[in-house]
């Protein structure tokens, strides 16, 4: 046995905070393809092919470990019991599969005599796994193509099951569902038993083409991850209903190249290691020459506790799972929220590390003093070592923030400060002239008398003829009326948070009588109306039952790209492919401000009022512009064709890098200075219109470019954390959707499962904050819950492909557009 060498600071990078080599120990054999074990304060590992060493992590002292003998033929596969009292462990090989009592078996040996173990299994093959039930009672043995089901106290077959076509390289128990065994085979496939029964429950097709060699079962978010000898990891959800679906494939060599990369471009590559020996876009050729496979050989739960909020603040946290990936050359720490690499420990980084090349991996579940201990054995060499990571260290070495991000000045949608008088928002006190060019302004009337001193004569004031003023004692009508009684009623109602989604069918509305597509959807604030965009050049507005006859806008020559309501619930403003922005009123068919073609050169991609109804947010092609305007709605008797009307260009963001601004948001029900912009270059940046200019940039936010940011808005209706408002959602085609805090700029849960590789399918969050809707090509919505990456309904019976979701803001309900023009309306 050589003596613990610790890692020290080297030219190239290697820190001893980070990770530190306790304990290398040389063995006659090699052992390289072996099932190893760590359990709390114990890890496990054959030596010299037969003897079981047993080696406590609790002693800092250099110590000599436990040798269980027993075994005639080279121990194949190691397992710790799940309690810690007694604690048990079993050892496999192709001779014996035995039980050993850790507490018996150290006080014989302090005795002097000794330990022996339990025989359970005899001559059963090729272990190649080994693993507890939740209660001990029972070992799972995967030798060859069979699962042997052993009785942990004597040497009984419980079950045996049959059914894989090659060796079964592992198994674990589902401590949610009774009797449930999952396992994976080099047929690369994985199978659900009724253990108990020998019954199968679920086989899967052949998933890739590699083996599978590793599995992991994740108890909260009911899934099974397993990893292949490629580099791929296949999560497949458990949940009831589900039918074992696919969730996501995470390519975690190509993760690993995209970590690196992105830590390049932000400049963060010195402050790990050396670029030369990390970065994969530097050394990556030769690497390749070398790594002719990446097999994933262990998943294992990652002590980190991590929130993206408080629960106690008011609102639902967005918890996060971490797991540890050990791969023959690396270890990975993965957030299973978003499928993203936090970390990535390459062992040939650290030149005092033993082993550069792993044939077998094991892990410790829970840290003990912010350290997790990792066993891993030599793929070339007779070697097997212990390491001790401080994942804190690890994790702080590589955190990443995106440019023009930092701790100290993190972002926030609600404002939180006064506004600067330099802001383009800031409006000055004296009355501007709100023109834009080629808008002629209307001439003021002038006084005839100029001078101070003298007495007007009375031609600025405003003419007073009271005989043709309007009445202001009529009653209103009763379509106005019942209209106001109804948003009083509903302001007084909140937003039901108990209730379940909105996911049952209630009825359809056929929205033309061609076949066209709705490009966009939008309730108005109060709930009362739903304004819908269509392709055939097209705007109409709905009651939000999708009741009576609808209200059409006619006018644009092109499709409506986007609609928006204004706060007050009086005005709409729409853009479409004709280069066209109109504002229409209401209660009238006519649009009130009109901006044409000569005032843009591309179609205007999104269009929406901003900072409390005071200005107008569009984007057209690289620039998002700042409108100020001003709406009236008298007309002249003699010049009915003349609109008063008038509008005037604040300033114009160029978006860095990109050729078209594919997506635009910003919150218009309280004042923010945030905008969100997102360009066909795949990046995201915020910019701070208190300051005037670009805050940050987020790159490559998907795979492809962003065609919707949904912000969590909130509603009149539902109270929300103010910290709530600072999520919001990114999606495109093929790269499902996330969830992104604005406060740190990361990314923090991943949703998959809908179907979105042609079509633009679009997403919304519901008042509460709790559900998130989306559209789908299988011809199906899809709802989430904000904590889980796994859907929770599928919306079913719709006849194409649903394009877009919108959530009523006073009342649980969802209305969904599909590509053939209609409408869907589900309540709870």
């Amino acid at each position: 046995m050589e003596s613990p060498g610790d890692v020290c600071c080297t030219e190239e990078g290697c820190s001893s905070s980070i990770v530190l080599e306790k304990q290398v120990f040389r063995s006659k054999v090699p052992e390289s393809h072996v099932q190893l074990a760590c359990s709390l304060h114990y890890c496990a590992f054959p030596l010299n092919g037969n003897e079981l060493c047993i080696l406590n992590t609790a002693d800092d002292t250099e110590q000599q470990p436990l040798h269980l003998t027993g075994h005639h033929d080279s121990i194949t596969a190691l397992a710790f019991g799940s309690k810690l009292s007694p604690l048990l462990i079993c050892s496999a090989s192709r001779d014996y599969v035995i039980i050993w009592n850790l507490e018996e078996c150290t006080k014989k040996v302090l005795r002097g005599l000794m330990p022996e173990g339990n025989i359970i299994g005899t001559l059963l093959g090729m272990v190649l796994y080994v693993r507890f039930s939740p209660d001990d009672q029972t070992v799972a043995v995967c030798a060859g193509n069979r699962i042997y089901m052993l009785n942990a106290k004597d040497e009984s077959i419980l079950a045996e099951l049959e059914g894989h076509l090659a060796p079964v390289t592992a198994a674990e128990f589902c401590t949610w569902e009774k009797n449930m065994l999952i396992s994976v085979s080099e047929d690369r496939s994985f199978k659900v038993w009724d253990y108990c029964s020998g019954l199968l429950i679920y086989q899967s097709a052949v998933i890739t083409a590699f083996p599978l060699l590793s599995l992991f079962i994740d108890e909260e978010n009911k899934q099974i991850i397993t990893g292949c000898a490629d580099g791929q990891l296949w999560i497949f959800s458990l949940n009831s209903g589900h039918q074992y679906r696919c969730v996501v494939r995470i390519d975690v060599k190509r993760e690993r190249e995209k970590f690196y990369n992105k830590m390049k471009k932000l400049g963060h590559l010195d402050d790990i290691h050396n670029t030369s020996k990390i970065c994969p876009t530097s050394n990556l050729k030769d690497k390749e020459t070398v790594e002719t496979t990446f097999p994933v050989l262990r998943i294992e739960h990652c002590d980190k506790s991590a929130s993206l909020c408080n629960e106690e603040q008011g609102f639902i946290p967005v918890s996060a799972r971490f797991l540890w990936i050990g791969t023959s050359t690396d270890l990975f720490i993965i957030n299973m929220a978003n499928f993203e690499l936090e970390a990535v420990l390459h062992y040939s980084d650290f030149s005092a590390l033993s082993i550069k090349f792993a044939g077998s991996c094991a892990l410790s579940r829970t840290t003990v003093s912010g350290k997790v201990f990792c066993l891993l054995t030599s793929m070339f060499e007779n070697q097997i070592a212990l390491l001790e990571v401080n994942v804190a260290a690890l994790l702080r070495s590589q955190e990443i923030q995106p440019l023009g991000s930092g701790r100290e000045n993190s972002f926030l949608v609600v404002a939180r400060c006064s506004l600067l008088p330099t802001s383009p928002l800031f409006l000055k006190r004296e009355k501007s002239k709100l023109v834009m060019k080629g808008v002629k302004s209307p001439i003021k009337d002038q006084p005839l008398v100029f001078h101070n001193k003298i007495k007007s004569s009375g031609y600025t004031a405003a003419p007073q003829m009271t005989m043709f003023s309007p009445k202001t004692n009529t009653k209103q009508s009763s379509s106005t009326s019942k209209c106001k009684r109804s948003c009083k009623r509903r302001n007084k109602e909140e937003y039901p948070l108990a209730k379940s989604p909105p996911n049952k069918f209630q009825r359809q509305v056929t929205v033309t009588d061609k076949s066209t597509s709705v490009c966009c959807v939008q309730y108005s604030g109060d709930g009362e109306l739903l304004a819908c965009g269509l392709g055939d050049t097209t705007l109409l507005a709905f009651n939000a039952n999708l009741t009576g006859t609808p209200i059409v806008y006619s006018g644009h020559d092109g499709a409506v790209n986007s609609v928006s309501w204004s706060h007050d619930n009086n005005w709409l403003v729409s853009a479409s492919e004709d280069r066209t922005l109109r504002i229409w009123s209401v209660r009238s068919a006519e649009p009130v401000l009109y901006l044409g073609k000569e005032h843009f050169h591309k179609p205007i991609r999104s269009a929406q009022f901003y900072y409390m109804d005071t200005f107008i947010l569009l984007s057209c092609g690289a620039e998002f512009y700042l409108l100020r305007y001003h709406l009236d709605t008298s007309k002249d008797e003699i010049k009915r064709y003349r609109s008063k009307s008038v509008c005037k260009s604040i300033q114009k963001f160029p978006m860095a890098s990109t050729v078209e601004i594919s997506s635009l948001s910003a919150v218009n029900d309280f004042y923010s200075y945030i905008v969100l912009a997102a360009g066909s270059n795949r990046a995201l940046e915020v910019f701070d219109l208190n300051v005037g200019c670009s805050a940050a940039v987020i790159t490559d936010v998907h795979s492809r470019s962003v065609h919707q940011i949904c912000q969590n808005k909130g509603s009149a209706f539902s109270t929300q954390h103010s910290d709530a408002y600072n999520l919001f959602l990114t999606t495109a085609i093929g790269d499902g959707i996330k969830l992104w805090d604005l406060r740190t700029l990361r990314c923090e849960r991943r949703f998959e499962g809908h179907s979105c590789h042609c079509h633009p399918c679009g997403i919304a969050v519901s008042p509460c904050g709790r559900f998130i809707a989306c559209g789908s090509e299988d011809k199906c919505a899809y709802m989430y819950e904000m904590c889980s990456s796994t859907y929770s309904h599928k919306l079913t019976g719709h006849t194409e492909s649903v394009i877009n979701v919108a959530f009523c803001p006073s009342s649980p309900q969802l209305t969904t557009a599909t590509l053939d023009g209609k409408l869907h309306l589900f309540l709870p």
